[in-house]
């Protein structure tokens, strides 16, 4: 009998300590999820209007290539 509940209690510990580890993998798990739900909220909450930068995608010269255009022997 005091084997059994040796057994019993050793089984239950391990188990116990499985559960612990299953439990702190999940909340590592739903805390980057929080974390990245987040970010994109805030990201959504700095650009409430969608608005996109008229600028994006301008060459830092843009009269070069009407230069070239307008003077091709140069």
């Amino acid at each position: 009998m005091g084997i059994v509940l040796v057994v019993g209690v050793l089984g239950y510990w391990v188990g116990d300590w499985q559960g612990y580890s299953r439990s702190q993998a999940d909340v590592k798990k739903a805390q980057e999820v929080a974390g990245q739900k987040a970010g994109e909220d805030a990201a959504k909450a700095a650009n409430p209007f969608k608005t996109t930068n008229p600028l994006e995608g301008v060459e830092s010269n843009p009269f070069e290539q009407a230069k070239k255009v307008l003077n091709p022997f140069n």
